[in-house]
């Protein structure tokens, strides 16, 4: 009997690890549906999407009956085990009663031991599954904290020493590859001095985006080295680092269900909210969010326009106040009036800064001091917007004319560098 239970004790372990895995399953699926909430009624995907919901979720309540289930089949043993205990010392009592060795008052002693007996190894029992279960909840939440993250910042390390005269950035023959199969970067050496703009151009899938997330130290390169004044930012400590870097990202919808002042301190919880106010005019945030600073933006800014949520990325940005400046498809998402607005007041801002730029739209970048253009995971070409377009025969020169082609008023993408 006690081997059985036993058995059925890890097999109810078992079937809990499997309910917690559906339960997983269920809220992750949830979660994706709301987060992806256009892309599924774009599709008109609503029906499959609750089909493969309900499958999960009835995956899930199969696994928590058979976890009912068991916990009835040990509760039943466990009071069967008992049952028979106390039934077999009653009739020992009993018959020792009858043959004049024990006194109905033993009987009623037996009885009462018994009983608050009972109680306390119920009590244990029950302790011992809730502390089992959760032992079992908790096990991949232990697995999660014994991970080591790859990007860790080494024992002791240096905080970065730079100011806006020495903020240069360096990239030496850096290799990097989310996979053998699919190389990125392969080699990649350039160098930004202080002060100046420097444009990255490519096509899709170049390593535009791939050169922000090293250079912020989301990822090591395979190979090279990443410098900022000379310093290779791998020996540093992390905080510093990402601390005199200020990024617009590609994606302007990372933004939190707050009022729309939270959004914008966020660059930087110290400063005043003059000093936010005053960079929320620089970002061209329109008048009607200016004075409604307490209007909370939803999920992932979801109550804003594209254009609305890069302005109060740029504002984010301006608010940090950093050293060098990263802008990653910075005004992709703005009109052509807008936009013209914006890079003049960034020019402004960044005037005097190290300035790192991503674009698509050829037309932002006539200003830069150096252009690079990325082919194959390493610079194909470089020089002043004029000097490449002196060369009839360079890629930037080509895809300035297929932009150019374009439908007057109307500011091209730029897709493939051929």
């Amino acid at each position: 009997m006690h081997e059985k239970l036993i058995k059925l004790f890890c097999y109810r372990n078992k079937i809990r690890r499997s309910m917690n895995m559906a339960k997983n399953a269920t809220r992750s699926k949830a979660t994706e549906c709301l987060l992806n909430f256009e892309a599924v009624k774009l599709f008109n995907n609503e029906e499959y999407e609750t089909k493969v919901y309900d499958q999960l979720t009835g995956k899930y309540m199969d696994m928590r009956q058979k976890t009912m289930k068991t916990l009835a089949l040990l509760n039943s043993g466990q009071n069967l085990i008992f049952s028979l205990g106390l039934m077999g010392v009653m009739a020992l009592t009993a018959q020792g009663i009858t043959q004049g060795v024990a006194t109905v008052g033993d009987l009623v002693m037996v009885n009462g031991l018994l009983i608050q007996l009972s109680t306390q190894l119920s009590f244990v029992g029950s302790t011992y599954r809730e502390l089992s279960e959760s032992h079992i909840d908790m096990k991949e939440m232990f697995k999660l904290m014994k991970m080591e993250t790859s990007i860790q910042t080494r024992p002791n390390a240096p905080a970065l020493m730079v100011t806006p005269q020495t903020a240069s950035i360096d990239f030496e023959g850096v290799k990097f590859a989310h996979s053998e199969d699919r190389q990125i970067l392969d080699g990649l050496t350039f160098s930004i001095q202080p002060g100046k703009k420097v444009a990255i151009v490519g096509g899709s899938g170049s390593g535009k985006s791939t050169i922000v997330k090293l250079l912020f130290r989301f990822f090591d390169p395979d190979e090279g080295r990443v410098l900022i004044n000379g310093q290779n930012i791998k020996d540093l400590d992390l905080y510093s680092v990402r601390k005199v870097i200020g990024v617009v990202p590609q994606d302007c919808s990372m933004l939190f269900n707050e009022t729309l002042l939270y959004n914008l301190h966020y660059g930087d919880h110290t400063k005043s909210e003059d000093r936010v106010m005053e960079a929320a005019t620089m970002a061209q945030i329109p008048p009607k969010l200016l004075y409604n600073m307490e209007m909370k933006v939803g999920e992932r800014g979801s109550k804003l326009s594209g254009g609305e949520q890069q302005r109060i990325a740029i504002a984010r940005m301006l608010v940090k106040d950093p050293m060098i400046i990263v802008y990653d498809e910075a005004t992709s998402s703005l009109d052509t009036i807008t936009e013209q607005m914006i890079l003049s007041t960034l020019k402004r801002v960044t005037e005097g800064r190290t300035t790192l730029v991503i674009a698509h739209r050829l037309s932002t970048i006539v200003d830069a001091d150096d252009i690079l253009v990325l082919q194959n995971g390493q610079i194909a070409e470089h020089g002043s917007h004029y000097e490449l377009l002196a060369n009839p025969n360079s890629l930037y020169t080509q895809l300035w004319q297929k932009q150019s082609h374009i439908a007057q008023g109307h500011v091209p993408v730029l897709d493939d560098v051929h």
